[in-house]
This record gives C-alpha cells, sequence and structure tokens, in this order.
C-alpha cells in the first residue's frame, strides 16, 4: 500500500529559510509542500484559495500576523490542519504560549532535517510529538499558579475505564490502529472514544489530550531531564 502523502505549509517571513525548508522537504517521498505564506496574514489568504495542508510549519515572529495569533485563527477556522511551531526562539513563555493556542509540537531552528522529517510524520499519525524538554515545560506549566484551568481530580467518574485506557494510549504515542489492535476493537471505536475524551476533557485537539494526560500523570517524564 502506497504511504500517505502528507499536504505541508511554511509560514515564515525568511525566504531563505523557506527555501532551505521547502528544498528538503520535497525530497520526502511522502510530503507535498501546497503552498508558502511569508507572515501569518499571508498564510490565511492562501489557505482560502489553495489547498488545504495537513500540517503547517509555523514561525513565531513575523509581520502583520505572528505565529501564536496565526495557530489561534487555524485552531478555530481550520482545527482538523496539526502546527508545528519551528522557531529560533527558545524560551519557556514561546513555547508555553504556542502549545497553549493549540500547536501540536515545537521545534527550534538548529533542528536537523531528519528531527523535522521525523516530527512532521508523528504529527500527521498521532495529532502531536512532544520531545522530553517540552513535555517537562507543559508540565512545569500545569503546576504553577499561571496554568489554565483543566478539570479537577475530584470528578473520578469524568472517564470510563475504556476511556482511561485509550487516553493513556494516546499519550504514549499509539496511533488509532495500533490502539485498535491492543484493544481489540474497531479503529471507527477508538475514533469514537477519542471524540468522547475530547468533549469530557473540554481539549480542543489531540495535543489538549496529551497535556490533560500529563496532569493526570499518564506520560512519565525522565527524571534525568
Amino acid at each position: 500500500m502506497d504511504t500517505e502523502i502528507i499536504k505541508i505549509a511554511i509560514a515564515d517571513d525568511e525566504a531563505l529559510f523557506r527555501a532551505g525548508m521547502s528544498f528538503i522537504l520535497t525530497r520526502v517521498k511522502n510530503f507535498e509542500i501546497v503552498f508558502e505564506a511569508e507572515n501569518g496574514a499571508d498564510l490565511i489568504e492562501k489557505l482560502k484559495t489553495n489547498p488545504k495542508p495537513d500540517v503547517v510549519l509555523m514561525d513565531l515572529k513575523m509581520p502583520m500576523l505572528n505565529g501564536v495569533e496565526s495557530t489561534k485563527i487555524l485552531q478555530k477556522e481550520y482545527p482538523e490542519i496539526k502546527v508545528i511551531a519551528v522557531t529560533s526562539y527558545d524560551g519557556k513563555s514561546f513555547i508555553t504560549n504556542m502549545i497553549d493556542v493549540g500547536a501540536s509540537s515545537y521545534l527550534l531552528k538548529n533542528t536537523s532535517p531528519k528531527v523535522v522529517v521525523h516530527t512532521i510524520n508523528e504529527v500527521f499519525a498521532k495529532g502531536f510529538y512532544y520531545d522530553e524538554r517540552v513535555l517537562k515545560i507543559i508540565h512545569e506549566n500545569l503546576l504553577s499558579a499561571k496554568s489554565k484551568r483543566i478539570k479537577s481530580d475530584l470528578d473520578n467518574n469524568l472517564l470510563t475505564k475504556r476511556e482511561k485506557e485509550i487516553l493513556e494510549l494516546i499519550c504514549n504515542q499509539y496511533t488509532t490502529n495500533e490502539i485498535a489492535d491492543k484493544l481489540f476493537i474497531s479503529p471507527r471505536t477508538v475514533e469514537g472514544h477519542r471524540n468522547n475524551l475530547l468533549l469530557k476533557t473540554e481539549s480542543k485537539n489531540v495535543a489538549g489530550l496529551v497535556i490533560y494526560g500529563i496532569q493526570k500523570k499518564l506520560i512519565e517524564l525522565s527524571p534525568d531531564f
């Protein structure tokens, strides 16, 4: 069976970076660059007239409309599009802001091409991909007084046993088909449970479920990190 094509858009105000990223990604068999945008406003406009990407590689600092505001708009108007932040900004506040508005992954511009390719494939297949450092920052943010409210542990009946099983597998980066095989249920049933999880946890996407899973300690963070 042929590998499914992943449609990608690149939003960055640096023409040289866009050209370099496009050069690398077009050489990956299952990747297709559908368009490039020079800022967030350009991205939103091009989404109206171009094929919709599965994944957007999003810079943070752009004129007219930055990466955070652009991601907010995508979450509202095109929630099926996954956003991967690709930026030179390494600060915790930048990472936290992008994850909070719905970014499915966060990469630095000095990341190797191999990691970029792997991350795109993971985000397309599973809805998110956070490395240990990003997971640690998310966890710290949840523990801080400034973190956004997530449903209380007092409601022990919020999720069914099956939903908890599926949430844990999602958090451990199993795909829908892998979860179905592991639990001896159909992929459609897994999707149904996932939709219920999104509603019950008030999460906007799979990345939100992962954040919920971190709070519930379904993801073990490396003690050495």
